[in-house]
């Protein structure tokens, strides 16, 4: 019975109660199904409205993250179909999903990329068309994460594109340089799907022609923007670049022009394509790049995409149980009665005996049929209930991962708090250090002005010190003239005595002859006139002499003032030199006084300088010591469960243990890259707190998850993986240990966690294929069994038949027997 009395009561005691959580599920459910019926083995054409609502999924959320959590889990690797069909199903969701979509995209990046490579590798026919198509969709989301201006359906208006292209040239030639990789990865998937088919009408109306044709209406859409953007950019770079530079442009596209129409030309004569897109005509040659003008004559070429019928909805009933017999069946068997025995009052033939046994071998016929019937049903029922149980398994999964999700959504947000509150006392610390850095940088002004004042004195100094050699040298000048005056003055005083010798000579001289004159004035009486001549002329002479003298004493006064002259401004040079002297001696000493004060603060603002330093330096090692020993604690908890006995009921994925191993070992190196900055500038520890942070969650989690894929695995790789588990733990608590000590923090080396992560790695990669292996064998086991319980009841219901037949027989020999059968085979 398909009941809801039949469900377990554990699905129905965790019924969501809130509206939001049922709308969630339903969502889930919805995309679940979607997804399911768009990505399946079937070499058949996706479905528009299973894609569409894929789509509308992704804008319903804002994102892929309900897309690739279920397209996460399907078994691509085992099927060429299924992934060019999830290669189809993504390209659709890149270009008509949620702009978020890109970005969710780019997380697993390696995912599309090991399918590609590994049906790369495969000689078969999808696996090569899933080689190209992986590789055209990394081109494409690298291209659009690149240039964010560009969304992943390409169409921009030219505003955007000039605005994308920008006026420096080398950007615009690698835009265009980009765009021919682009439309390469297109042109190679279109020509790799029209190889393996017949161009003949016939194939593109078979499923599986469909199925490979279906992705080019993508296709299509991308090459026709692609090709419309470089034609812009190759006139605009045209007219700024030489013909001669711009020749390996010219050639690649023109190359790609003839592959683009030939591939435009071939699907416009496909039936499959006439009734989905409107594929646009290309000229008959490229344009002429060289000739300006010829942009004006290029046509913009259009897909269009006609309206489809809105398309029927089949009901989606997961299960559909009928025991009942079909409608016409007990017609059938009273048609059949009424044949063989006739109207139940019709008279009674000779030949009973015989229609008796053949009725008997009808009965058995039918009861044997009617049993098979009834096996197969319970064999459905088995199943379906076998389906239930899974259903609600996968269910109650879902559900614990769910718990799971707001567990680590709760620890995320914690740590996030955590991350932000040492974000703050990073930010406090860097205010601090700009603090310390402003106070340094207005000490190192006031020691530059005071450098200045100091070079003023300095120059003022030397400028009293060049005045000083100056009256140094007017005072020698001054001496040297006094010296000259004295000499002078020496000259004449000795020409003076020397004048009054003369004179004193002469006087006597005159003396003399005047003696003499009178002693012969009376014998001599004759000579009067002669004596009187000689008088006068010895009068004049005296005259003369007179006047002489009073000029050399005029001269004699005259050198005499400008001697007390000299002698004065000789006073007033060295009163001057002497106040000189004393101004000069007090600047000094108040400028050595000054310069004394000022080289006490600068001591004092560097001795707090040196202070803020250090504190800043034990400010960033609190901070890298605190997230050291918090990481200890994670890692420490995550070590400590793997001997919790709660913990032996947990479960992961070996892929899942990769993805960790691998990103805590990226963790690594960034952390490698933080420590050495770190010991460059040890003011800021910001790039090794980050690092360290991420490396002990990624760490944490990988032993955790390194633990529960053990649960999973044979015994052997199980220990294997736990002793590594344990190793890497040891091996962080370890560097963690050496991240709290001053000393060892120079000396650590994070490459220590390195090798116990490449071993769980490897661990991992090894248990992937062995996992698939056991669950192939359990499966085959449990079909055995199946079988074998089939093939038992089989028999024993073939034993019952063989009873019943016996005891029917020994019941023919009775006397009413064949009334007894008659009103049997009437009931029946």
């Amino acid at each position: 019975m398909n009941s809801i009395k039949n469900v377990p009561a554990r699905v129905l005691s965790r019924r969501p109660g809130h509206s939001l959580e049922a709308e969630r599920e339903q969502f889930d459910k919805t995309q679940a199904i979607s997804i399911s019926k768009a990505i399946n083995t079937q070499e058949a054409p996706v479905k528009e409205k299973h894609a569409r609502r894929i789509i509308l999924g992704t804008h319903h959320e804002k994102g892929a993250f309900t897309f690739w959590s279920y397209a996460i889990g399907l078994p691509l690797p085992s099927s060429s179909i299924l992934s060019w069909k999830f290669c189809h199903v993504l390209h659709k969701v890149l270009r008509d999903g949620h702009p978020n979509v890109l970005h969710d995209c780019q997380r697993y990046r390696s995912n599309i990329r090991e399918i590609g490579d590994l049906w790369g590798h495969l000689h078969d026919r999808y696996g090569q068309l899933v080689n190209v198509y992986t590789k055209l969709l990394l081109t494409k989301i690298s291209f659009h994460l690149k240039h964010p201006q560009f969304p992943a359906g390409l169409e921009v208006t030219d505003e955007v594109l000039e605005k994308a292209a920008g006026t420096d040239v080398n950007n615009i030639f690698q835009l265009t340089v980009e765009m021919f990789d682009y439309m390469d990865c297109e042109l190679k998937l279109s020509e790799s799907v029209f190889r393996q088919l017949n161009t003949a009408i016939a194939v593109s109306q078979m499923s599986s022609g469909q199925c490979r044709l279906a992705p080019l209406i993508q296709v299509i859409q991308d090459c026709s923007h692609l090709y419309h953007y470089t034609v812009k950019l190759l006139f605009k770079l045209h007219s700024c670049l030489p013909a001669d530079t711009l020749q390996g442009h010219r050639d690649r596209f023109h190359e790609q022009f003839h592959s683009l129409r030939n591939f435009f030309r071939r699907a416009s004569d496909m039936l499959y394509f006439k009734r989905l897109i409107q594929i646009p005509r290309l000229p008959e040659g490229p344009p002429n790049f060289l000739r300006a003008s010829a942009l004006a004559e290029h046509i913009k070429p259009v897909v269009v995409i006609p309206e489809e019928a809105p398309e029927d909805e089949e009901p989606e009933n997961l299960i559909e149980i009928s025991t009942g017999p079909p409608a016409g069946e007990p017609a059938v068997v009273a048609d059949l009665f009424d044949q063989t025995f006739g109207p139940p009052n019709g008279s009674v033939k000779d030949d009973r005996d015989l229609q008796i046994a053949s009725l008997k071998r009808e009965v058995e016929t039918l009861r044997s049929e009617l049993e098979k019937i009834k096996l197969e049903a319970q064999r459905y029922i088995s199943q379906l209930k076998g389906q239930v149980n899974a259903l609600e398994g996968e269910l109650e999964e879902q559900r614990k991962q769910k718990q799971k999700a707001l567990v680590d959504n709760e620890q995320l947000r914690h740590e996030l708090a955590q991350l932000r509150a040492a974000q703050l006392e990073g930010e406090r610390s860097q205010g601090l250090r700009e603090e310390a850095e402003r106070k340094a940088s207005a000490t190192e002004v006031r020691y530059n002005k005071l450098k200045e004042k100091h070079n003023e004195l300095v120059h003022v100094h030397a400028e009293l010190l060049r005045k000083n050699a100056d009256t140094a040298k007017q005072l020698t000048v001054t001496q040297q003239s006094q010296e000259e005056v004295a000499r002078v003055k020496e000259q004449l005083a000795f020409q003076v005595e020397q004048v009054k010798r003369e004179s004193e000579l002469k006087l006597e001289e005159q003396s003399d002859q005047l003696e003499k004159l009178k002693r012969d004035l009376e014998a001599k009486a004759r000579e009067l006139a002669h004596v009187q001549e000689a008088l006068s002329h010895t009068e004049q002479s005296q005259s003369e002499l007179s006047s002489r003298l009073d000029t050399l004493s005029a001269e004699k006064d005259a050198l005499s003032g400008a001697v007390r002259q000299r002698e004065a401004d000789l006073l007033a040079a060295q009163s001057l030199v002497r106040e000189t002297e004393a101004a000069l001696s007090q600047e000094q000493q108040r400028s050595s006084r000054e310069q004394g004060e000022l080289q006490g603060r600068l001591a004092e603002k560097e001795s707090q300088e040196q202070g803020l330093r250090q504190r800043l330096l034990d400010d960033q090692f609190a901070v890298l010591r605190g997230t050291a020993a918090e990481a200890a604690g994670i890692l420490q908890d995550a070590v400590s469960k793997l001997d919790d006995p709660l913990y032996l009921r947990c479960t992961s994925s070996p892929d899942y243990l990769v993805s960790r191993a691998q990103e805590a070992l990226d963790a690594v190196s960034a952390l490698e890259e933080g420590h050495a900055q770190y010991l460059t500038s040890l003011v800021d520890a910001s790039a090794l707190v980050a690092a360290l942070t991420r490396f002990s969650h990624l760490a944490a989690d990988t032993i955790v998850n390194g633990g529960a894929t053990s649960h999973l695995a044979p015994t052997d790789p199980a220990d294997r993986l736990i002793d590594t588990c344990r190793e890497c733990g040891a091996r962080a608590l370890e560097l963690m240990g050496q991240l709290q000590d001053r000393q060892a923090l120079r000396h650590i080396q994070a490459s220590l966690v390195r090798t116990p992560l490449q071993g769980i790695l490897q661990l991992g990669q090894e248990l992937k294929p062995k996992s698939l292996d056991v669950r192939q064998e359990e499966l085959g086991a449990m079909v055995d069994k199946e079988m074998a319980a089939t093939s038992a009841a089989i028999e024993d219901a073939v034993r019952r038949i063989e009873l019943t037949a016996l005891s029917l027989g020994a019941g023919h020999d009775e006397p009413g027997a064949p009334c007894q059968l008659r009103g049997e085979a009437g009931g029946e």
